[in-house]
Parts: C-alpha cells; sequence; structure tokens
C-alpha cells in the first residue's frame, strides 16, 4: 500500500453526515436525521462510553493476573517454589512469549467474528482459571507452564479492546478511549498493591495455604466473575444486532465509520477477502518500523513489571512497600487522562510519545543518583509517568492503518504482538544482582527510551513529508483536502 496519503485514504473531517468530500455515491440521510444527528451521536457516544469502562475493569483485572506474582514475591513466591538465580525473571517474561504468539491470529479470527463479547468473555474466564491454578502449583516448571499459557489466553484482549475500539470510535475520539482503556494498567498497579496487601496480610496461613496462594485464588476468582457478566455487557461490532442500541443509534454508529474512511478507501463497500489484510501489514515497512520503536519503549517500561520490587529497595516490610506502590500509580493514571485528552484536542501524536518518557528518563536519572529513600520514592512518581507514551502511541497506529479495517486489525495485532519482545529481554533487566541500586537497570531503560524517542521521530518526519506531497498534490490538481497523518 503507497505512503501517499491520497492512496487509499479518507477524509475524516467530512462535516455532513452520510457524506464525503469525494465521494459521489455516499448515502445521504433525510433531512430529520439531519436535524437531529448532533442529539442521537450524544446518545450513542454515552452509551457506548458506559461498555468502555466495563473494558477497562476486564484490562485492570488483566494485569492484575498477570503481575501478581511481582506480589507474591514479597511473601515467599520464590522460596516456597525453590527458585534461584533469574528464574523468578524466567518466570515474568514466559508470560510474554504466550502473550507474543496468539496476538495476531487472536486479531484476524476476531475481525471475522459477529459476537466479540462472547469471544473475549470466554478467554477470560479461562485465564481466570490459569490464575486459580497457579495458586496450586508446586513446582517452579509447573508454574512456568502456567504463566505460558496465562499469556497465550490473555493476549486476546488487550489487542481486540483496541480493535474493537477502532470499530466504534472515530478517529478524533479514539485517543481519549484508548487512554481509558490503557490505564487500566495504571490503575490495576495502584490498587492491586493495595489489594495484594490486604491478601497477603489478612489470609496467609488460612486453610493452610499461604499468603501468596491466596492471592492467585482471590484474583482468579474475581476475574471468571468479571467475565461471566461481560456476556451481556461488553459490545460487538456495530454491524451486529445489539438490543442496547435503538435503530437510529445503530444506524448512525455505521455511518460514522463509513464517513471516517470515506474517501478513496479502496476497500469501501467491499468486504477484504481471505487474509488480505494480514498480507497488507505484513508488507508494509510502517507496521514493522513502529513494532520496533515499540519494542524499545515497552523495554524502558519493564520497571513496572518489578515495582514492588523496587519500591522494597527503600527498605520497609511488604506491607508498607505494597502500599507504596499505589500513590506513583494514581497520579500516572491522572496525568494519563490529560495527556490523552489534550493530544486528541490538539492532533499531536508524537509530541505526547516522547514527553512522558523524557519525565521517565528524569526518573531513572535520579534513581541512579542516590541511595536516599525520599528520593528514590520521588523517582517512581516520574516514571509512572511514562505509560501514556504506550497508549499514545497505540491510538497513533490506530490512526495511521485507519484506511482498511482487516489491515488496521492486523496491524494493531502485529505491532503490539512485537511490543512483547520488549518484555520478554527487559525481564532480564532486573537481576537480583544488580539490586538493591540497580544502576545497571536504570541505565538500560534510559538507552531504550531514547532509542524508542529517535524511531518515533524519524517516523514523523516521513508522515511529514507525505501530508506535504499531497497538500501539493491536492493545490496542484484542484482536489478539495483529503486525508493526513497525524503526526
Amino acid at each position: 500500500m503507497s505512503d501517499h496519503p491520497l492512496l487509499g485514504a479518507g477524509n475524516h473531517d467530512s462535516s455532513h453526515y452520510g457524506t464525503s468530500d469525494r465521494s459521489t455515491n455516499s448515502l445521504v440521510l433525510p433531512e430529520y436525521d439531519e436535524q437531529n444527528r448532533q442529539m442521537v451521536e450524544k446518545r450513542l457516544l454515552r452509551k457506548l462510553d458506559l461498555r468502555v469502562a466495563f473494558l477497562v475493569l476486564i484490562y485492570i483485572m488483566s494485569c492484575m493476573d498477570r503481575t501478581n506474582a511481582a506480589a507474591a514475591r514479597l511473601r515467599g513466591f520464590e522460596e516456597d517454589l525453590g527458585m534461584t538465580g533469574n528464574q523468578f525473571n524466567t518466570v515474568m517474561s514466559i508470560f510474554y512469549v504466550g502473550y507474543l504468539l496468539t496476538q495476531t491470529p487472536s486479531n484476524m479470527f476476531l475481525d471475522r467474528m459477529t459476537r466479540p463479547s462472547l469471544y473475549l468473555s470466554s478467554c477470560m474466564a479461562i485465564w481466570g482459571a490459569i490464575t486459580v491454578f497457579i495458586g496450586v502449583a508446586q513446582t517452579y516448571h509447573a508454574i512456568l507452564i502456567l504463566r505460558f499459557m496465562l499469556g497465550f489466553v490473555e493476549a486476546a484482549f488487550f489487542p481486540g479492546a483496541i480493535f474493537l475500539l477502532s470499530r466504534w470510535y472515530k478517529r478524533n475520539e479514539l485517543g481519549f478511549r484508548t487512554a481509558l482503556l490503557a490505564c487500566g494498567s495504571s490503575i490495576s498497579n495502584a490498587f492491586s498493591a493495595l489489594i495484594a496487601s490486604g491478601i497477603l496480610a489478612s489470609l496467609d496461613g488460612t486453610l493452610g495455604f499461604t499468603g501468596w496462594r491466596w492471592l492467585f485464588f482471590v484474583e482468579g476468582a474475581l476475574t471468571i466473575v468479571v467475565a461471566v457478566s461481560a456476556i451481556w455487557v461488553l459490545p460487538d461490532f456495530p454491524s451486529s444486532p445489539s438490543v442496547w442500541l435503538l435503530a437510529d443509534e445503530q444506524t448512525l454508529a455505521q455511518r460514522r465509520m463509513e464517513e471516517d474512511v470515506a474517501a478513496g478507501n479502496e476497500h469501501k463497500g467491499t468486504p477484504v477477502a481471505g487474509w488480505s489484510g494480514l498480507v497488507e501489514a505484513l508488507t508494509d515497512w510502517k507496521v514493522w518500523w513502529l513494532g520496533a520503536a515499540l519494542i524499545l519503549m515497552d523495554a524502558s517500561l519493564s520497571f513496572r513489571i518489578f515495582f514492588p520490587t523496587l519500591s522494597a529497595t527503600m527498605g520497609y516490610n511488604s506491607t508498607v512497600t505494597l502500599l507504596l506502590c499505589a500513590p506513583p500509580w494514581i497520579l500516572g493514571t491522572a496525568t494519563s487522562f490529560l495527556v490523552a485528552r489534550h493530544s486528541d484536542a490538539t492532533g499531536d501524536r508524537f509530541w505526547h510519545t516522547a514527553g512522558p518518557l523524557f519525565v521517565a528518563i528524569v526518573g531513572f536519572m535520579i534513581a541512579i543518583s542516590t541511595m536516599n529513600a525520599a528520593v528514590r520514592y520521588l523517582s517512581l512518581f516520574f516514571m509512572a509517568q511514562a505509560p501514556v507514551a504506550h497508549i499514545v502511541s497505540l491510538t497513533w497506529v490506530m490512526n495511521t492503518f485507519s484506511q482498511s479495517r482487516s489491515k488496521r486489525a492486523a496491524a494493531i495485532a502485529l505491532i503490539n504482538a512485537m511490543s512483547s519482545l520488549g518484555y520478554i529481554g527487559s525481564s532480564y533487566f532486573w537481576p537480583s544482582r544488580w539490586g538493591p541500586s540497580y544502576v545497571n537497570s536504570y541505565i538500560m531503560c534510559i538507552l531504550t527510551s531514547t532509542m524508542s524517542i529517535v524511531m518515533f521521530w524519524m517516523f514523523r518526519g516521513h508522515l511529514s513529508r507525505c501530508n506535504d506531497a499531497a497538500e501539493a498534490e491536492e493545490q496542484a490538481l484542484g482536489l478539495p483536502k483529503g486525508f493526513r497523518y497525524l503526526l
């Protein structure tokens, strides 16, 4: 597919419902619907946002189930399972191996489903059961197998949820909604620490099980309960009949997506046959470039997996250590909303990606410079600002590949899967022998952050040149303004 914005791209700023700047065969709704669009659209978005809020709850449970081993580590997880050396790092890393393998085929399968709500809910129930089984595992190798299976199943959710959002929301609405979803990770980091501190302290020894086993039992059971509820709450695609939408809302939901990619879209009005969207994504260099940039970014964000360990370097007991994890993530969640909202309002993606990474680099440098407990705790607040960069970059991916539904599904899954490679390798950035200062670990995070920023800067330059070429061609041929890449 050509990089030129005029080839295979649509204008998302169409001001008339059912029309576009260049499409002459778009359907035009009756005048009554034209006059009432704003009211119907407001009602539609309100209903959608309520269901997206439930997606956030699911993602919170997903993040809790994948990271609770870090909290369990503080209360005998390694000792009870006889782990030595880098085996705990391997336990954390193996999750992302399974996560990497499933994302792309899962999203391509999801694109062909009529009931994504049932598919995502089923996956959630399965990973909840796996989490419970981790609580009864007796050996290191059993934990490895279960963690791999957990990643294999959990991989269906996040890229699937991102794709689901892109099927309901327009380009200028996606940033905030994606942030709302992805902030589930920060919310999970904050409140899972609080929940873990309560479970580990109060249930230790109950029915003969240690506290860390109860952590997996309780969180796995909660996940299953939420999964059952999700069957009736999660939305399907706009083209699927929805009992929670009125007829005019359903029609508008479909038309909004047509408007968003209407003009010049080579796939407009025709289904994408077979796996052509996957082939298009695989042969587009931008997918690989963004994937590599996100590998580096996620490697720099690996501190999230070991946040309780970093908090423990301040010397407090396990309960206080877990409680101290919450405030940095609460602040990080709040700033994520602000950054994502501002990114949508301004249409800027690069600086809203690079900015949080620069703030995190400051935090890494502070942590390197001292072992003072108060100052190192301050550094955690700076680091917790970084994850919003991942949120904005994922929105940028959806904006860049918005022209073809099938290609967008494949691109989201491929790029998110590639980014998992960053966590697979960077889980070994934090060996115990580098503690408690973890200077070498922080240096690795600084290097990967900087390289990621450079790659995004180069990508922005390419898109800017494509936009300039499109504008020059429009002026030369007398065409109306068309699709523009967001920068």
